[in-house]
C-alpha cells in the first residue's frame, strides 16, 4: 500500500480487501483472542511477561495470516494506528457474525 488513507472510514474498506482469505481472518481472530486472554492473565497475575505475550500473539497471528495465506504485506507496516483499530473492528464483526471467519 503506497497511498495513505485520509480517514479511518476510507481505510477500513481497503483493510478488508487485504483480508479476503478466510484463513487470514481466522489467524487474526485467534491472535487477537489470544492477546485478550494474555491481557486478562496479566491483570490476574501482574506478571509483565503476559503483556509481551499479548503483543507477540496478537501480531503473530496477523502476520501468519498475511505471509502464509494472503501473501501480502500487513497494513500495520504503513498505517499502524488505523490498522490496529481496523483489527478490532474486524474482530468484533467476526465475533458478532457480520463478517464470516
Amino acid at each position: 500500500m503506497n497511498a495513505r488513507h485520509a480517514s479511518f472510514a476510507e481505510f477500513y474498506p481497503y483493510y478488508l480487501t487485504q483480508h479476503a482469505d478466510r484463513r487470514c481472518r481466522r489467524a487474526h481472530f485467534i491472535g487477537t483472542s489470544s492477546a485478550i486472554a494474555a491481557v486478562a492473565q496479566y491483570i490476574d497475575s501482574l506478571n509483565a511477561w503476559w503483556l509481551l505475550f499479548a503483543v507477540v500473539s496478537g501480531y503473530g497471528g496477523a502476520w501468519i495470516g498475511h505471509f502464509f495465506y494472503e501473501k501480502n504485506r500487513p497494513a500495520s507496516f504503513t498505517q499502524p494506528w488505523y490498522s490496529f483499530r481496523a483489527d478490532w473492528v474486524m474482530y468484533w464483526q467476526m465475533l458478532t457474525g457480520k463478517l464470516s471467519w
